[in-house]
């Protein structure tokens, strides 16, 4: 039979169904889902970095509510993120998922914006800067991505690559996405082709399907990741090592009563103090061991031999930053610290206020134990930090409604709380308190940290520095507000300013090399430590030797301590010089030769610390 002419009969023609996105999807579509993975993370560690977690702790915000709020909101982001996702997808057609059933693609959406959450509160326990935490987010969204495409997608077409290691690879959640996509592409794109449904839920019994291979992964792995991130944030918050991991285990564990509750103390340790030690620190120490005998209610404040030790590193030897140091302080009271750069003042501070833990020793604050009380103390507590740690997005009075809420302030009482604090502070007129902080002033920014610390009526404030950077004007405005608060309360403040000290602080001390140096009120200390007046004469170069004789004549024993250009000026002993007779002398004197300019001055806080630092930092040398 001759066939060589014969040809097909005619029929209509049909249209060649090619779905590029069920081809391309699972690339392109990867990296669109986890762009929310680097925003997610550079606002944890945001958080992190500015201390703002820390800042929210220490108001009384625990972990459990805070994991809530911040997982609940990046979970409502994520959702909403998705049904846009799904939902523009399916309006302009693509059979990606308008093929596939919508109820397989929700639940594995849903599984897997859990574990990205999950994963970036893991990834954030390990990074402390926000531009690294972007360019890791980056690399790990476009390198799965890449990697799923070039790498994995060959493994899974390859039938005598082994399974198995297909799975381990999966455990990476990037290539989990991109294995489940890859599935709903083929399916999608078969059922566009062939004309018939994509991937349903009988599909996931098929042999080659990995589907429901990857949402037992991602489930598990979601499982295990959450609580991981979870014990490590808080091994974070510590500081901790192996000792302090395990003491978090058993705290998850252990019950403890919220309400306040009378003192229970005790002794800690009997180690004999080899060091020796000043009057005003073994006084101190004593008035403690009386009050752990004897509780006292109307104490805030009980440090108990507190000592912090920071081990060497790489062949460095141990840092004693705290040697000790026993305190007792009423309510009502505000303590001053004066010290040098470097004595142990914050880590002393950083004790207080838990963010790290003492190396021995122990301290109260309204009968609670630093050590197992935390939680609880920081309901009592209010801390203006040294840096001003506040959201640049956030308005002023935005920022007092937060922290009074953290204070269990609610309704009316809330918002006159927040603005009595904004009055206080001068931030309340011309709605200021109603702008963003990121306009504020360094000044500005200070006096919102002040005023953060005091919302709720805290019973124990902490004040690192409060008036730095402000203007002479707003510095007398806010030692005002101090002085006022510390009415019913205790107040512990650290400053450089002599003036601000002697203002502010009902006693005060010298903190130097890690320990008191002294203790008392500012004038108990110039009487202490001064003893002498300090005499400044100015005349002209010739008649400088006149003015040495007259001054030996008033007090054999003075001592010039500067003399520049015809300007002197000597320390005279108190005990040898009457203040009228330095009068009477200069008077008498100025008949004899000119004298532009002299005056006469008490010894100031400045000099007694001057005195004080120096004097232990020679004797410890």
């Amino acid at each position: 039979m001759l066939l060589e002419y014969v040809k097909d009969m005619p029929k209509v023609g049909s249209e060649l169904k090619l779905d590029l996105s069920s081809l391309l999807g699972a690339l392109f579509f990867t990296w669109i889902i986890e762009l929310l993975f680097p925003v997610i993370l550079t606002y944890l560690v945001y958080e992190k970095q500015q201390k703002l977690k820390i800042m929210m702790k220490m108001h009384g915000l625990k972990a459990g509510p805070y994991w809530m709020i911040t997982y609940t909101y990046f979970f409502a982001l994520s959702a909403l993120y998705m049904i846009l996702f799904v939902t523009f997808g399916s309006l302009i057609g693509l059979g990606f998922f308008t093929t596939n059933d919508y109820s397989i693609q929700i639940v594995f959406y849903f599984i897997y914006i859990n574990l990205q959450i999950a994963l970036a509160f893991f990834a954030a326990s390990f990074l402390y800067s926000v531009k690294i935490a972007t360019v890791v987010g980056y690399i790990y969204v476009f390198g799965s991505g890449l990697l799923g495409a070039f790498l994995l997608r060959f493994f899974i077409q390859d039938n005598s690559f082994p399974n198995g290691w297909i799975v381990v690879m999966e455990i990476i959640p990037g290539f989990s996405l991109y294995r489940g996509l890859y599935e709903l592409g083929q399916y999608a794109f078969t059922g566009t082709a062939m004309g018939t449904d994509g991937m349903t839920w009988s599909s996931l019994s098929d042999p080659v399907n990995g589907m429901r291979t990857v949402l037992i992964i991602m489930v598990v792995e979601w499982a295990i990741l959450l609580p991981l991130a979870f014990y490590l944030d808080q091994v974070s918050l510590l500081g901790g090592g192996l000792r302090k991991r395990l003491l978090i285990l058993l705290k998850c564990f252990k019950k403890r009563a919220a309400s306040f509750r009378m003192y229970s103390f005790g002794r800690l340790g009997s180690k004999v103090i080899v060091e020796m030690e000043n009057p005003d620190a073994t006084q101190e120490r004593e008035a403690v061991e009386q009050l752990l005998l004897e509780p006292n209610a109307n104490y805030a404040i009980i440090c108990d031999n507190l000592k912090k030790v920071y081990h060497g590193r790489d062949g460095n030897p141990d840092k004693l930053a705290v040697r000790g140091l026993s305190l007792a302080l009423p309510k009502g009271q505000c303590f001053g610290m004066l010290g040098p750069n470097g004595a142990g003042k914050t880590s002393f501070i950083s004790m207080m206020i838990g963010l790290v833990p003492p190396t021995s020793g122990t301290a109260y604050v309204h009968g609670m134990d630093i050590r197992t009380d935390m939680n609880e103390i920081y309901t009592y507590m209010g801390v203006c930090p040294q840096h001003d740690l506040l959201w640049e997005t956030l308005t002023g009075k935005e920022h007092l409604l937060f922290y009074g809420r953290l204070k269990n302030l609610k309704g009316a009482e809330l918002l006159k709380a927040t603005d009595d604090s904004l009055k206080s502070v001068n931030l309340f007129r011309g709605g200021v308190g109603d702008k963003q902080v990121g306009k504020y002033s360094g000044g500005m920014k200070r006096r919102l940290s002040v005023a953060i610390s005091l919302i709720g009526d805290p019973k124990v404030v902490f004040m690192d520095e409060p008036s730095t950077g402000l203007d002479p004007a707003s510095r007398n405005s806010l030692w005002s507000v101090v002085k006022e608060a510390k009415k019913n309360r205790a107040i512990i403040l650290t400053t450089h300013s002599m003036e601000e000290a002697e203002v502010l602080c009902d006693r005060l001390s010298i903190f130097v090399d890690g320990g008191f140096q002294c203790i008392g009120n500012p004038k108990e200390l110039k009487a202490r430590y001064g003893g002498t007046y300090v005499l400044t004469i100015t005349t002209s170069p010739e008649h400088e030797q006149e003015v040495e004789q007259l001054v030996h004549r008033l007090s054999p024993n003075a001592n010039r301590i500067y003399h520049i250009s015809g300007t002197q000026k000597f320390e005279l002993p108190k005990l040898e010089v009457k203040i009228a007779s330095v009068f009477h002398e200069v008077e008498t004197a100025k008949c004899r030769f000119s004298i532009h300019a002299w005056g006469l001055a008490d010894t100031t806080l400045e000099d007694v610390f001057i005195k004080v630092a120096q004097g232990a930092q020679a004797f410890g040398a």
